[in-house]
């Protein structure tokens, strides 16, 4: 008999052809009980799948990372049953997991809100039914046969390579059919908290030369409380919804002329201003030199980069001088210019260049969301040049830059993701495996926590990223730092050694915000708009009772604008109340009012936009606790 093994268990001995299902019914614990799926050996497998020889066995729950991609992804299937038992002409195309949840495209005539609705009832009855799920492995010949009237799964089946496992998945008494690899769970009642959340138009293949899908969005827990938790997110995540909190605090705004450009308006501009310069100091700090690159260069720079041959596809072109020219996409191959202007001595490195550079991206439209995803953006970027012998302390470096950064705003520390070298890339073995190394050696010096990331790195070489998240828990890549061998030795670059002889320098990219747009819109969604004082664009405004103040008002103003506050006066014609709430809807960090006894003392009242009074304090006083709060880039 095949003996298994369980994690923190000892082995036992089953008969063969037991399924795992079964063996998890024997099993005490909850794990067990609640499994979706299950390791067996190094393959995740239905709990149908059979156990034939010795292995060990650790099943998996909604709560494991893995299991809840199954728990979902089977949503993904009662959600295409439900849609084409509803409307039979709707052709399923792909259904797969996302962060946010998980959706299926469907080649259909858009969906109503009320078509959700009917939808999300008849997954309600699909999952009463209690139908189980059975894996079918067939022929490419039958698959072909299946699918015959849905043209997107011919195409995926003639994609697959010759001779591969072809396996679908039958829901009840072949009640629906789908092409998937798996795994899924044993039965569709398990799915019984779920939501269908928005529809949303889809290329096919993400190219807007294919046909234009509908895309339901869904999300699923194991737990009804989960899923009343998530709805609840959802709903604060829409009151912090930094477009709509952009328009109100009138930060920036997005406009026909421009598709995918934001206008920032004065106060968005202080905002970004105040963080380009945080950023800009921190450099100054730890050695850089600022430098700026132009925004077009010719069509030989990007090919010699690489960037032609792997980017293309998100550059903008022009044709200056009858030559073909493309807008930078990235900062990087101007810094190599830069680097390249003069001659070096290793006494030189390493060279810390950074460039608060305007890039442009070619994104589809369909994919464009506010300051999220837009097509120019600031990168705040910086390219090191350096040793073999210098690199491993300049990861070092950077990796504790990012973690300042993310700290000073309030972040929990980020999730950690080395990422190595992907199919399609430039430069030899060894230079990957020295790069990716490094990357590493960097990581374990701090003792840093990370995953590894198989075959995501750039296509120059290795990269780290760092993962946020907000308050409401979701994530967001912002920085990244990559080793570059290849760029050098492409650019012909470097220095002259203690040897007298000339040496490449590595090249290492870094980016800590990423984009300063998406940053931003990030950072008004984790603060509801609420930002620290230091960024703030309106730090304190000044309320008159009466228009006897309103003199002593100005005065105040007078002193705290001096002092290089942000204030403004509010001596409308309104109550004092409306003016007040007015000021805390606008996020003003400091609402100060002024009456007869605070002019008659020479002080001003203080309240928050949280209207917490502090009382009164004399007008340098205030000043004093405005300027420690700024230095020390206080969170509140």
């Amino acid at each position: 008999m095949p003996q298994v093994t369980l994690p923190d268990r000892d082995p036992v001995d089953v008969p063969a052809h037991t399924s795992l299902a079964e063996l998890a019914r024997n099993t005490a614990g909850t794990r067990a009980k609640r499994a979706v799926a299950a390791w067996i050996d190094e393959r995740l497998v239905d709990l149908s799948h059979p156990i034939e020889a010795d292995c060990r066995v650790r099943f998996v729950t909604p709560a494991d990372p893995e299991g809840l991609d199954v728990f979902r992804h089977s949503s993904a299937h009662l959600l295409a049953e439900a849609v084409v038992s509803l409307f039979p002409d709707a052709r399923p195309t792909i259904g797969p997991v996302v962060d946010e949840g998980f959706y299926y495209d469907f080649d259909h005539a858009p969906f109503s809100d009320e078509d959700l609705l009917r939808i999300e009832e008849r997954m309600r009855a699909i999952v009463a039914e209690g139908r189980p799920l059975h894996r079918r492995e067939i022929s490419a010949d039958q698959a072909r046969e299946l699918f015959r009237d849905n043209r997107y799964k011919l195409e995926m089946i003639d994609a697959l390579p010759a001779g591969e496992t072809i396996t679908v998945y039958e829901q009840g008494n072949r009640a629906f059919v789908d092409l998937c690899r798996g795994p899924h769970v044993s039965d569709l009642s398990r799915i019984k908290a779920f939501k269908l959340l928005k529809v949303a138009g889809a290329y096919w293949r993400a190219d807007a030369r294919n046909t234009m899908l509908q895309r339901i969005y869904g999300i699923s827990f194991e737990q009804p409380k989960e899923l009343r938790a998530h709805l609840a997110a959802i709903a604060e995540a829409k009151k912090r919804d930094h477009r709509k909190l952009g328009r109100e605090l009138d930060l920036f705004s997005f406009h026909e002329e421009g598709q995918g450009f934001p206008f920032w308006h004065g106060r968005g501009t202080v905002i970004y201003n105040e963080l380009a310069n945080f950023i800009r100091e921190e450099c100054r700090r730890r050695g850089y030199t600022e430098v700026r690159t132009p925004t077009i260069l010719n069509e030989e720079l990007w090919r010699r980069s690489g960037h032609w041959d792997h980017y293309a596809d998100a550059m903008y072109f022009v044709d200056i001088d009858e030559k073909p020219h493309a807008v930078k996409p990235m900062n990087c191959p101007g810094g190599l210019l830069v680097y390249r202007s003069r001659l070096h001595s290793y006494r030189d490195l390493p060279i810390r260049q950074a460039e608060l550079g305007l890039v442009h991206r070619n994104e589809l439209s369909g994919v464009l969301h506010g300051l999220f995803r837009v097509r120019a953006f600031t990168q705040d970027d910086a390219h090191v040049f350096c040793t073999h012998e210098q690199l491993i302390d300049e990861v070092v470096a950077l990796i504790d830059f990012c973690q300042y950064v993310y700290q000073t705003f309030g972040f929990p520390p980020a999730e950690i993701v080395l990422s190595t070298r992907p199919a399609d890339c430039i430069g030899s073995d060894q230079i990957w495996e020295t790069a990716t190394h490094a990357l590493r050696q960097g990581l374990e010096r701090l003792d840093l926590a990370y995953r590894v990331a198989e075959g995501e790195g750039a296509f120059y070489g290795p990269k780290i990223d760092f993962d946020i998240r907000d308050c409401l828990k979701r994530k967001w890549q912002c920085g990244t730092i990559q080793v570059d061998f290849s760029m050098p030795e492409r650019f012909d670059l470097t220095y002259e050694g203690p040897d007298g002889h000339s040496h490449r320098p590595v090249m290492l990219h870094r980016a800590i915000l990423g984009s300063l747009e998406r940053f931003i819109g990030v950072l008004i969604e984790h603060t509801a708009g609420k930002l620290p004082l230091w960024i703030s664009p309106l730090q304190a405004r000044v309320i008159p009772i009466t228009e006897r103040h309103h003199a002593y008002a100005q005065e105040v103003h007078r002193q705290l604008a001096d002092a290089g506050v942000r204030v403004a006066v509010d001596a409308r014609d309104e109550t004092l109340g409306k003016r007040v709430r007015a000021a805390q809807l606008e996020k003003v960090n400091y609402i100060l009012v002024a009456g007869d006894k605070e002019m008659e003392a020479g002080t001003i009242n203080v309240r928050t936009r949280d209207n917490v009074v502090h009382g009164a304090v004399t007008v340098d006083e205030l000043i004093e606790r405005l300027r420690q709060e700024i230095a020390c880039r206080a969170l509140v």
